[in-house]
């Protein structure tokens, strides 16, 4: 018999246990608890839950007006995505009370709970479920529960209860309690008299303690970061996590350096309505025992972005430091060790269809330079776009003024307006495409000349107009072909370019942002040889390029070779000189150099992939660039790669001298089983004949907790000190090891992962480009 009721069912709270941690633990290993039964669909309805007609199903029913109803047999009450299945009930109308026992299920869409029997009072809006199993929807939290209360509130309280992520049996991690408290309008629970076991062992006992029961993040200590290295000693960092509210948290991390002393790192996020956010960072060092003097070390940071509103965007980053060894002696949390470069900018801009303006001050420090760079205090820029202005001629204007200061009064100091109108004819079709652009390009300077600049190598004021033509092509060509055995499809890619560029004698110009520009195989299509505007070169040339893809029978590129040169039919007037530093030597540069440049990404057989490429001189005879790398990449979190790198003339910072990079590596990770990691990576200067970096990681990973242990050995880059300039006791290398544990579900001091363990060292991983396995 199916007899239906109007009524209102006990509304249970939405439970949802979330990670404490400050942010979300990105894992390799993710295994779903799921509920032992099916999990229903809740259906979609703006209807309050406690407005939703309620059905009732039985195999057998009994009832008697105005007193009890007994529900035998399948018993199921359903109301919305709420579900209640018990093998038996009885609803007492008069005293508004249910009770259900046998086999009884409670699922909504948020969790599943199983217990032995249910209890509702519903005049009080009270349900008490006995000997309860509960599993979290979508997570791997489930527990147990000798009693599970639901209060008039809407609270729930659960006695003598534990919960953990691991699968059911897997005893790896439990945390018991003798008393959970979920409070559902504030989000949160309370525990009290909580201890931890790990593989059955108590490890750890709370008298309260505190934990989210939603998405909401909450205040806690994270898991603590343990590590010891030569230059360090033994260190121990124990972050604390305080959500102080949905749109600002705060971490504190003391970090003990027993070599050094207490660290403290500070990091405050916020966020500013739904499109702005930003983040300060400060850390402090007192009197650190490795210096000579006991300095106190500092970095303070600060980064903000977003949207204003539709059309304005902001952009902050400043970062300072006590001194230049800072990031090399220190584990910062905003830059790393091979980073040397602080920049400082603070830009708004505004965006329309077609036009958009930027105003900008920047500036940037360079560690373990004398000279700095110049300051841009401000720049103002101008774009506006008319695509198809006229019979299919596009229309652009760039415009710029900036203002150039520098903190050291043997430089001279700049204004500068640059105007930059073009117009250009793109004319693209499946067969190839033909772009021709005419541009004018007029800069205005005013030098301000200080005592220590001689007049006479730069000009008070200057006007430079130079005219230029660009006409770029490109055919597309391709056909089916077979290679080994395998169909392919393989186009052939011709491109040229010519550039014409006038001169202008541009000596008498100061060196203000302008570098000169990476000659890869792309570069050679580039109208400019040097970034910035201080030196536009002259040019009458012509680049050949040619590439050749093949493409499998699944549309996946496997294979791509690029190479080109550029012909120069007159060599270029213009170098990278700045005239105005006293007693600077001028780098004589031979302009005219041709540099064939050559790249390449192949799949060589099933998973061996490799990637290489090549700058050069042609003239010279010359090799100005090469690296190759081989790798193997059977599968994911599978990887052996084998590269090789060579790169002259570099200049030392330190010494100003040239000196020549030649350097090999080998880098792998691998699982030893399903749960087992391993991670290293070698790599060795030939010049020097010498290891820079040595890295060995193993790393265990479960579907609830996870363990990391290390070994480095690098080499340290060591600057000339701001606080300690004859300060030369410093370590060439460094070696330490490192030991990371975090249990899911209760928080973590970091992400734990292969992709992580292959950064976590001076050369990054990088893989093949475009490539698909």
């Amino acid at each position: 018999m199916h007899i239906r009721y109007l009524l209102a069912l006990v509304l249970l709270p939405h439970l949802v246990l979330a990670d404490d941690s400050a942010t979300s633990l990105d894992t390799g290993a993710q295994c779903l608890v799921e509920p032992p039964v099916p999990i229903p669909q809740a259906e979609e309805t703006d209807t309050p839950i406690n407005l939703q007609q309620i059905t009732i199903v039985s195999d057998r029913t009994s009832a008697k007006m105005g007193d009890k109803t007994n529900f035998d047999g399948d018993v199921t009450f359903s109301q919305g995505g709420r579900h209640i299945s018990a093998d038996s009930a009885i609803l007492d109308q008069a005293n508004e009370r249910l009770d259900a026992n046998g086999n009884l299920v409670f699922q909504d869409s948020m969790f599943t709970v199983t217990a032995d029997s249910l209890s509702a009072e519903m005049r009080s809006n009270n349900a008490q479920l006995n000997s309860a199993q509960y599993w979290l929807h979508g997570q791997q939290i489930h527990g147990e529960a000798q009693k599970l209360e639901i209060t008039q509130d809407n609270n729930l309280h659960l006695t003598n209860t534990n919960f953990t992520t691991c699968p059911p049996g897997d005893s790896s991690w439990l945390l018991e309690a003798e008393t959970i408290k979920i409070d559902s309008s504030e989000e949160w629970g309370e525990l009290w008299n909580a201890k931890l076991k790990v593989g059955d062992v108590p490890v750890f006992y709370l008298p309260y303690m505190t934990i989210p029961v939603s998405e909401k993040r909450k205040s806690g200590f994270l898991f603590p970061a343990f590590s010891t290295s030569t230059t360090n000693g033994v260190e121990l960092a124990t972050p604390y996590y305080w959500n102080i509210a949905p749109e600002y948290d705060l971490t504190f991390t003391p970090h003990y350096m027993s070599a050094r002393g207490l660290f403290l790192k500070t990091e405050f996020r916020y966020l500013m309505g739904e499109a702005q956010q930003g983040q300060f960072n400060a850390e402090y060092l007192a009197d650190d025992s490795l210096m000579p003097n006991k300095d106190d070390r500092y970095l303070y940071h600060w980064q903000h972005k977003g949207a204003i509103n539709d059309n304005w965007r902001v952009l902050a980053n400043y970062t300072n430091v006590s001194d230049n060894n800072y990031f090399n002696d220190l584990k910062s949390d905003v830059l790393r060790s091979t980073d040397n470069q602080l920049s400082r900018i603070g830009e708004i801009a505004y965006f329309e269809n077609n036009w958009d303006i930027t105003a900008k001050v920047q500036d940037i420090k360079v560690l373990g330079e004398d000279e700095s760079p110049y300051q841009v205090m401000p720049q103002v820029g101008f774009n506006y776009r008319s695509p198809a202005l006229w019979s299919g001629l596009d229309f652009n204007l760039l415009g710029e003024a900036t203002n150039f200061r520098h903190q050291d009064d043997q430089y001279a100091t700049a204004k500068r307006i640059h105007i930059e109108p073009s117009i250009t004819l793109p004319i693209h079709g499946p067969a190839g495409s033909l772009t021709s652009e005419l541009k004018l390009m007029q800069t205005n300077y005013w030098q301000d000349l200080t005592s220590n600049v001689s007049s006479d190598k730069l000009d008070s004021t200057v006007s430079r107009t130079l005219p230029q033509v660009r006409i770029h092509g490109q055919i597309n060509f391709e056909r089916f072909t077979d290679y080994f055995d395998a169909n392919y499809r393989q186009t052939l890619e011709p491109q040229f370019q010519y550039l014409y560029v006038g001169y202008e004698d541009q000596s008498n110009i100061g060196i203000y942002d302008t570098a000169r520009l990476q000659d890869d195989y792309y570069g050679l299509f580039r109208d400019r040889r040097f970034s910035g505007l201080d030196r536009i070169a002259d040019a009458n040339q012509m680049t050949l390029g040619l590439t050749t893809r093949l493409f499998d029978e699944h549309n996946l590129e496997t294979f791509k070779f690029s190479i080109g040169q550029t012909y120069y039919f007159e060599d270029s007037k213009v170098g990278l000189t700045d005239p105005s530093l006293p007693n600077q030597m001028l780098k004589q540069e031979n302009t005219s150099n041709s540099v064939l440049a050559a790249e390449l990404n192949t799949k060589i057989y099933n998973d061996w992939f490799m990637s290489g490429a090549i700058q050069y001189d042609t003239k010279n005879s010359d090799n100005k660039k090469s690296e190759v790398t081989l790798d193997f990449r059977p599968e994911t979190n599978k990887l052996l790669q084998l590269s090789y790198r060579y790169v002259p003339d570099l200049i030392n910072s330190n010494t100003n001298e040239s000196v020549n990079i030649s350097q090999t590596g080998v880098r792998a990770a691998w699982p030893i089983n399903d749960n087992w990691y391993i991670v290293g990576n070698w790599y060795y200067d030939l010049n020097e004949s010498r290891s820079v970096e040595t890295y060995t990681g193993f790393q265990y990973e479960s579907c609830c907790w996870a363990l990391r242990l290390s070994y480095h050995y690098r080499i340290k880059t060591n600057y000339d000190d701001d606080l300690e300039p004859s300060f030369d006791d410093r370590e060439l290398f460094e070696h330490g090891f490192y030991l990371n544990f975090v249990i899911k579900g209760l928080g973590g001091s970091g992400p734990l992962g292969v992709a992580d363990m292959l950064n976590d060292g001076l050369f990054n991983y990088r893989k093949p480009l475009y490539l698909k396995n």
